[in-house]
Formats: C-alpha cells, structure tokens, sequence
C-alpha cells in the first residue's frame, strides 16, 4: 500500500476526511494518514481502541512514536493518560491492552534513525513550556535528534506568526483550536504535512490552537 507516499506533496487531513478502517485486531480501527507498506510499514495513522481492547504482542523494527490524545493507553510497562508522548526505539516490544475508558493515539512507526536510541515518555500536562518563539506562541521540546525536533506549541487567541521555512518539512497535528495560513483553516484534529522548504505564516483567530509539530525529518533523499 501507498497512501500520501510522495513527501514532496503538502497533505491535509481534516477530521470530515477521516475514514476509519478495521486494523488485524478486534476492537482496533486505523485512521491512515500516510503509508509505505502492508501491515509492517512506514506509517503515520490514528489508532482508536475500544474499551478492553488489545493488540498483539509485537516489535518495532522501525521504532515506534505515540502521543495519546484521548483515554488511556496501556502496555506491559505502563499505562499512559491522555497527554502522554512516548518514543520505543528500533526493537523494541510491547502487547497493547486498553482499560474500560478506551483510547485514541497518534502514532508514527518505521521512522526512527538507527542512532536514535533513547525511550522517551512524557505527560505533557505537566511540562512547563521551554520558551517563547514569539509573542504569545510557547514551544515545548519532547524530542529532538540530529535534524529532527518534535514539540509542543500553543498559541494564544489572535496571535500572527512570521513567515516559517521548513528544511526537510514538516508535519502538525491540531490537538486543540485552529489555526490558519495563507493555504486555509485548520480546525481540532486535522493533519498537515509540509514537504521539504516549505513556507507558510500561520496565525491563529479567536480560540487560539495548541499543536504537535516535527520538522526537519521529511529532506528529499526520503
């Protein structure tokens, strides 16, 4: 399967696009966003389990990235609340299982640099942000690796941003609010890919937008 394959090409997925698809495991749906590969792939989707769900046991040859967006995750390790970001290097393991709440992620796999070793998680809820990039707009670092950064930013209502550039692209999940750009309007839930040298001067109008974003991991050679 190829879906969003060519990394050259912006890609917008709003939630009135989203088409929900039964994944090997009862009780497990998928939201492709994009995809190179058949069930082992170099994916980024949307996962929702249904309450008292669960997932085989499985390794990530490629690594996996998650950031649970509503409910609980929950593995062997660990459960995992709702704010959470979690990184599992190439080769690790995990069985998913899911508690009576259910839950929804974002998840990235097949993606990670082979240096790339660290695990990571995160409650975001309880991080302070480490900076202002700009007048009402704070950034939160969750990961960063040779030219990849993966953060947090929020923005307050009514704030304007500089002109962005974007070597080796980059990628937004809209967890909160809206923001906009001079290409459209971005509400809760939607996904943006910006292939690599991209432009764009976002703003956000009267409720403010909190997102997750990476850059730098999109450059042509990919």
């Amino acid at each position: 399967m190829r879906l969003n394959a060519d990394f050259s090409e912006r890609v917008v997925v709003r939630p009135d696009d989203y088409r929900w698809v039964d994944s090997p495991a009862p009780g497990v749906e998928r939201m492709m966003l994009d995809r190179i590969g058949e069930e082992v792939a170099r994916a980024t989707s949307l996962v929702r389990y249904a309450p008292l769900s669960s997932f085989p046991a499985h390794v990530h040859g490629g690594g996996e990235e998650f950031l649970v967006l509503e409910g609980e995750f929950g593995d062997e390790h660990r459960n995992y609340p709702q704010g959470t970001y979690v990184r599992n290097p190439i080769g690790t393991e995990h069985a998913p299982r899911i508690g009576a709440q259910g839950c929804t992620i974002f998840v990235k796999l097949c993606q990670f640099e082979e240096d790339d070793t660290e695990s990571v998680v995160v409650d975001t809820r309880m991080v302070k942000p480490d900076f202002e990039c700009a007048p009402g707009v704070e950034m939160t670092i969750l990961h960063r690796f040779g030219e990849e950064t993966v953060y947090l930013v929020r923005w307050t209502p009514g704030t304007p941003f500089n002109a962005r550039v974007y070597p080796g692209g980059a990628e937004m999940l809209v967890l909160e609010g809206s923001f906009s750009d001079e290409h459209g309007h971005y509400p809760a839930g939607t996904w943006v890919r910006y292939p690599d040298g991209s432009r764009h001067e976002p703003f956000t109008k009267n409720e403010g937008a909190a997102s997750y974003v990476k850059t730098g991991h999109l450059p042509p050679a990919r």
